[in-house]
């Protein structure tokens, strides 16, 4: 898949309306029970995009933006404002943030995680796209050094170690991180006086895999 490494602007993205969606399938048996299975073992988020758009200035750097992705055809970087970063919303980035491995001894590439916990339940987010200069990474409660200790690879998420850690050491990270998005429509379809009238374009954006 072509994938462009730029964000779509964040001033435009900050107040979309999405989120994340899921994809299950409800089967309801003859006694009324239900069977219930999902082909996804990923979340898959939506955004719309038009919500953010303030001004005309705005509507031609959307527009330039769709035509240099050329439309539906490249991928691109997107901020979620409600979910960006690996600390609770209100608190700073650590290097404690995330459990994304545990040392064997041998192993020195550990790719990004974002953990969601819920009472008993959690779930592992998988993170492609943190944003470069943000990652802070550790080992058995020590920060290192990005290009010292570590590499970072920003197009895919994959922190390299300079060495493996002892066995059972925890490897942990901090970060921030946008989505890997497309336009979901091939057409963008503005009106200069229905804008000044307060209607704004629909702008879906969808999730993909990298």
């Amino acid at each position: 898949m072509s994938f462009h490494e730029v964000r779509f602007p964040a001033s435009l993205s900050f107040g979309s309306v999405g989120g994340p969606e899921r994809r299950t399938d409800v089967v309801t048996l003859a006694n009324g029970y239900e069977e219930r299975n999902t082909p996804w073992a990923h979340s898959r988020r939506r955004y719309d995009a038009g919500l953010g758009l303030r001004s005309l200035d705005d509507i031609e750097v959307l527009i330039a933006f769709f035509e240099a992705r050329q439309g539906q055809m490249h991928g691109f970087r997107w901020k979620d404002w409600s979910d960006f970063k690996s600390a609770r919303a209100t608190a700073e980035v650590d290097f404690r943030d995330q459990v994304i491995g545990t040392g064997d001894g041998q192993a020195v590439a550990f790719p990004l995680l974002k953990t969601y916990r819920s009472g008993a339940y959690e779930y592992a987010r998988p993170i492609a796209k943190p944003v470069a200069g943000s990652v802070r990474v550790g080992v058995a409660q020590d920060e290192l050094r990005e290009a010292v200790d570590y590499s970072l690879d920003t197009a895919t998420g994959l922190i390299t170690l300079s060495h493996p850690p002892a066995k059972g050491q925890v490897v942990s990270a901090g970060f921030e991180f946008d989505v890997p998005v497309r336009f979901d429509t091939p057409a963008i379809q503005t009106s200069v006086a229905s804008f000044q009238a307060g209607d704004v374009p629909n702008v879906p954006v969808v999730e993909v895999r990298v």
